[in-house]
């Protein structure tokens, strides 16, 4: 009797050795995964999107991950950042706008009790999370990042900041918010870059994590290169007289390049420049400098963003992560047509441009060439407006060298990431029903092994947007879209992804027919017209 209660002791003691083996196992190969989120970035801005901007550790991301050429965003930072975090569309999420309450659910200004961010959810299978840098997706404090799921967090809660200080951008009262794990700081250093410090809690909080058991997810936003145009002198000085050909040539030699690189279709057609830009020839030789100077400052913005990528790739590697990780980099909008110098909200600083004592924008003419080949800016939902660059890089799962034309959009990266990690999507969390995801994990399509860069492959998916009265709907190869107060507009994206040849007039039927469908989801998740909105 006895033996026999030995040997069934030892037989259990081995299945609970077993058990808790595998499931060791199965916790340490969950990926851990980073995403990369810039702040008004264009299409065109980097180098394997046809830039001239030196980045290169993002076009190695893309060199040895995927390309996504048909992505989309929500057009504006608070948007775009509650579809990435929530996974929902930005009215679902309670973000229709910005941060400010607007008088309904769609347009509160914060997160809702309905929707789950990527890090609560992940919490849930023991992800270690981290935040580093702009969050700006509400006030209240049930919308902060260390009550959203976040273990470490450094996070900007506004739109826009000095990159040296914490000193107001604008002289209506708004104040600049910077949180530590949930404290809030003042950053009066001068010294200190804010693309440097996102960098640097991030490489920091990922030391402090290489020895856990866990899994990681970090999310790194960062405002570069959002206005004010500001960087340190040398690195300004690398592109100081760099752009002294102007705007024309700038969007003429990108639009060049990204068809070499087979970003865009041949036959698409180069939209037209932008309507309020000068001749660059008829400018003066002060103007031109001027010119030359704002873009060179955001040059500079984007450089020294993608050496902080470096700086995390390299710290990945140095922690041994680097063989399962997955990392995401993409844009929350459009390259931006803020005029701030004509805003009397701004407080206007005119010392050294790109230093402390400067705040400036690079102005509808250079956003114009940001977005190439693209119309409009951030704010619009023209392509110009809500199409980002997308990199997503895997060793091991995502095949070297690939790039799609799918459809994917930001609402998609929590569904991704949730299937990577071995999640379903639940129906409550923390007792609070959570609305149902209207987006795809894009797992499928970035572990395709093959190029699949086919224009017919992107038939199958309908997207919707509004944005302060901009609203429109991609689906299939058709997008139907309009500004404020003007009508709509059709668009057969298939063969004119630059939105040149408007199809309205002539295809009255298929206008209907999309806008039916966009009344429809606009009722669904909250849209209220512009006008009305308090």
């Amino acid at each position: 009797m006895m033996n026999t209660l030995r040997f069934r002791f030892l037989q259990l003691l081995l299945l609970f050795l077993s058990v808790t083996s595998v499931r060791a196992q199965d916790k340490s190969q969950h990926p851990n995964i980073i995403i990369i989120l810039a702040d008004d970035l264009g299409f065109s801005d980097l180098g394997c999107f046809g830039s001239e901007i030196s980045t290169p550790n993002l076009d190695r991301l893309a060199r040895e991950g995927i390309k996504l050429t048909s992505f989309y965003n929500s057009g504006r930072c608070c948007p775009s950042r509650a579809a990435l975090l929530t996974g929902l569309y930005p009215h679902q999420a309670g973000i229709g706008d910005m941060v400010q309450d607007k008088g309904s659910p769609a347009y509160q200004g914060y997160l809702s009790e309905n929707s789950a961010t990527i890090a609560q959810l992940l919490k849930t299978k023991d992800y270690n999370t981290i935040i580093s840098g702009k969050w700006h997706v509400g006030l209240v404090p049930s919308a902060l990042a260390h009550n959203r799921g976040f273990d470490k967090s450094f996070t900007m809660l506004n739109n826009g900041s000095s990159y040296f200080n914490s000193e107001p951008i604008y002289n209506d009262g708004r104040t600049v918010n910077f949180l530590l794990n949930g404290q809030k700081i003042e950053r009066q250093d001068t010294s200190r870059y804010l693309t440097q410090a996102i960098t640097d809690f991030a490489v920091k909080s990922l030391d402090e994590v290489k020895s856990s058991k866990n899994p990681f997810f970090l999310y790194v936003a960062y405002t570069a290169p959002h206005w004010p145009i500001q960087a340190p002198p040398e690195d300004i000085a690398k592109y100081k007289g760099k752009y002294m050909e102007g705007w024309d040539a700038l969007r003429k030699q990108r639009f060049e390049r990204q068809k070499q690189f087979g970003i865009i279709d041949k036959q698409w057609l180069l939209s037209s420049r932008y309507q309020g830009a000068s001749e660059w020839e008829k400018l003066t030789s002060v103007e031109k400098d001027l010119w030359d100077t704002r873009m060179a400052i955001y040059a500079a913005m984007i450089d020294r963003m993608d050496r902080g990528v470096g700086e995390i790739l390299t710290k990945l590697k140095d922690i041994q992560k680097d063989k399962n990780t997955l990392v995401i980099f993409v844009s929350d909008n459009g390259g931006s047509g803020d005029t701030v110098k004509d805003w009397n909200y701004v407080t206007q600083k005119n010392g050294t441009p790109g230093s402390v004592n400067a705040i400036d924008s690079y102005y509808p003419e250079w956003g114009n060439a940001s977005n190439t080949p693209f119309r409009l800016f951030k704010k619009n939902t023209h392509e110009g407006g809500i199409a980002s660059p997308f990199i997503a890089w895997f060793p091991g799962q995502i095949a070297a060298g690939t790039s799609s034309s799918q459809i994917g959009h930001l609402i998609d990266l929590l569904p991704t990431c949730l299937e990577w990690a071995g999640l379903q999507y639940p129906r409550k969390l923390a007792g609070k029903e959570l609305t149902a995801l209207p987006g795809n994990s894009l797992k499928s399509t970035l572990t395709a092994h093959q190029n699949i860069n086919k224009r017919s492959g992107t038939v199958n998916r309908t997207l919707f947007w509004e944005h302060e009265g901009s609203r429109a709907i991609r689906s299939g190869r058709w997008k139907l879209v309009a500004e404020i107060h003007q009508p709509w507009e059709l668009y057969d994206l298939q063969v004119d992804r630059t939105e040149t040849n408007d199809l309205a007039g002539k295809l009255p039927a298929k206008v209907k027919e999309l806008e039916k469908q966009y009344l429809e989801w606009a009722k669904r998740v909250g849209v209220v017209d512009w006008d009305l909105i308090k």
